[in-house]
Order: C-alpha cells, then sequence, then structure tokens
C-alpha cells in the first residue's frame, strides 16, 4: 500500500492561489441543492431544511451573475432551485393528506364553531 504524500505549506498556498471564490459558491450551492433534494425525501423529510436550502439558493443568484460566473452555469442553478421549489410544494401538500393526520392548525379549526353566527347544529 502507497502512503499517501502531504503537501507542503507552500504547495496549499499555491494551490489556494488557484482557487476562486466563485468556484467554492458553486461547489457549495451544488452541494446544497443536493442536500435540499435529499431532505425532501420520505426518509430524510425536513422541510426547513429544504427551504432553507431553495432560500440560499435564491440568494446566491445574482451574487454569480454580478461575480461573472458563467450565465448558462447560473441558469442551471436556477433551474435546480425552480425543481426543488416544485419537489418542496408536492412535499408540503402530501405533509398535509389525511394520512398523515390533521396537523395541529386543522385541529384548532375543526373545534371552533363557524363564523356565520349561528350555533352548530347538534
Amino acid at each position: 500500500m502507497a502512503e499517501e504524500r502531504v503537501p507542503s505549506e507552500e504547495e496549499l498556498a499555491e494551490a489556494l492561489e488557484r482557487v476562486e471564490v466563485a468556484d467554492v459558491l458553486l461547489n457549495a450551492l451544488s452541494a446544497t441543492a443536493s442536500l435540499g433534494f435529499h431532505r425532501l425525501t420520505a426518509d430524510a423529510r425536513d422541510l426547513p431544511q429544504a427551504r432553507l436550502a431553495i432560500e440560499a439558493l435564491r440568494a446566491l443568484e445574482p451574487v454569480l451573475r454580478e461575480g461573472g460566473v458563467d450565465e448558462t452555469v447560473v441558469r442551471d442553478l436556477e433551474q435546480a432551485r425552480a425543481n426543488l421549489q416544485l419537489a418542496y410544494a408536492s412535499a408540503v401538500g402530501e405533509a398535509k393528506t389525511p394520512e398523515e393526520g390533521p396537523t395541529p392548525e386543522g385541529d384548532a379549526l375543526e373545534d371552533e364553531p363557524p363564523e356565520t353566527g349561528q350555533e352548530p347544529a347538534l
């Protein structure tokens, strides 16, 4: 088994000089989109985390444009965000289905009398 060589401080500094902030942002946003989709799966459902992914993508799209990132790449990220939003909306809809039971808000609304000024029929 070959030993892995640890880069010197000089090599790390040189590599750091070649890295651009836009590249790091693109990698981070790609991972963010992937995590957002993962958080919408049945096994890992976490709607607040998925929403955070959507908002992060939305917030950084104009920053990438202003930073000179290729328009095609930005459009691809916008499309990923749009797809994530659609999947999020679908997941929210599924969370409100009767199969999973009523939401706490739904329970409270059902216990209140109608707003017609009439008492509910017994």
